[in-house]
Parts: C-alpha cells; structure tokens; sequence
C-alpha cells in the first residue's frame, strides 16, 4: 500500500509519532511524504497518490491546530483519499484540535476512516513528556495501524466521534518568540528553516506577527544562538504543570 505521508512537524516529534504509524501501515510498501512545515513547500510538491492512504499528521498547539498547517494542508487536492487523522501533543490536552484536524480534512473531501491522538515531548517544556513516544506508545502506535488495516481490508466505513467542542476553543497564543544571542554567526539556518517565514536574512530577529512559536529556530542553530524570555517560560511552564496530565495512553477512533 502506497502511504501519502502528509505531517507539519517544526521540531520533529509529530514526525516520529507519523513515521512509525506510516512504517506500519505501507507494509513495506512505498511512502511518500509531503512536509507541510517545509517553508518552500510549493504546488509540484502538494501531489497526492489517487490510490494511496493518506496519513494526516499534525501537532496541537495551545488546544488547536497550527493555523499555518491547515493553511498548507488545503492547498492539497484530496481525490477521495482514504485518510487517517492524527494529533501530537505536549502531554497537557489536545482540547478541540483532533476535531478539528477531522472535520477539516473531511470538508477538503478526505474520507477520514480513523482518528489517533499521541503524546510526544512538549516543543518548549521538554520537562514534560520527555523522550515521548517512548516504545509502549510505539507499539499502540503500531497495534493502531493493524486495527486500522483490518478495518480497511473490511470495507467498514461507519461514521465515528472524536472528542472535540464546536465551536471550537479559542487558539491559545503563545507570545514565545526566540530572540538572537551574541552566539549568532549569522549563518542563516534558522531563516531558511522557519516553517513561517517569520525570520529576516539581515539581523535574524523573529517578525513576531508571523512567528509560531514553533521552536524550530532554536533547535536547528549550530551554535545554540536563539533563546526564549525565561521568565516567560517559567510563567508557562507553571501554568502548563498545573493542567497537566500523568502520561496517557494514546487514543484511536475508529
């Protein structure tokens, strides 16, 4: 089975959580993958294969999905795709975000036949769930993809619910933009990097109108050049350790 591997992944952990649901599900078979999160991302690379299954895969960012990911993700023409709806988040709530992710895809014209939420190592509080997925969540991940198969190979299509309100929860923002340091030697990886475009090529700093708040500056820079206000984060940090959740299992609906 050829897999359409769509995934916005600015710091790689939904990549992983994909990656391991695709391996599990093309059985060998031929993956493609179209990285949403990917700034240069353009129309040529938008294609989809008509017969494949399509693997949605996208992070949850303050109780939502990353505006900027389904911005990309509509550009895609579905063709009556089969596809799987997935959701990465940092361990405190995925609120309205599968939900969305689901009835987005539906609107596009995907005929979503299932749906899994999956825990991955928060983007900015590495404290919480750290290492995640971790190999019990891998191998749900992969008893998921057989279940999922198994429904295929059934012809069952029953419509089903995720858990969600609508309307959906106001974004989150999080005003959490990586600034440059005395490090910086001006190299540019974060600029060509930002799956925003939010960095300038002349003195580095973020426009923070357009920035995500992704951490994917921070993590590429060779020289550890780009930081975030600690107080800040501390503040965050407290109010993301009160809502919190003890590790749970991930979630398949089907």
């Amino acid at each position: 089975m050829i897999i359409n591997n769509i995934v916005f992944s600015p710091t790689g952990g939904t990549g992983k959580i994909a990656g391991v649901l695709c391996e599990s599900l093309s059985d060998g078979g031929e993956i493609r993958t179209i990285d949403l999160s990917d700034p240069f991302v353009n129309e040529s690379d938008l294609v989809l294969d008509p017969v494949g299954l399509s693997v949605i895969s996208m992070p949850c960012f303050g109780g939502r999905v990353p505006a900027l990911a389904l911005e990309r993700l509509q550009k895609i023409d579905p063709q009556g795709s089969k596809s799987i709806v997935v959701i990465a988040y940092g361990n405190r709530a995925y609120d309205d975000a599968l939900l969305e992710l689901k009835d987005s895809a539906e609107k596009m014209g995907f005929d979503v036949i299932a749906a899994i939420s999956a825990i991955t190592e928060h983007s900015i509080m590495h404290q919480y769930a750290t290492g995640m997925p971790d190999l019990p969540e891998v191998d749900a991940l992969k008893k998921f993809a057989e279940e999922i198969k198994e429904k295929m190979q059934a012809g069952a299509n029953e419509p089903f619910e995720v858990p969600g309100n609508t309307p959906y929860k106001k974004a989150g923002s999080v005003p959490l933009v990586p600034k440059v340091t005395g490090n910086c030697v001006s190299c540019g990886e974060c600029a060509r990097a930002c799956p925003a475009a939010a960095i300038n090529s002349e003195d580095y700093a973020a426009n923070k109108a357009l920035c995500i708040s992704c951490m994917r500056c921070i993590q590429v820079c060779p020289k550890n050049a780009r930081s975030i206000n600690k107080m800040m984060v501390s503040v965050a940090a407290k109010a993301i350790k009160k809502a919190c959740m003890e590790k749970k299992d991930p979630e398949l609906f089907l």
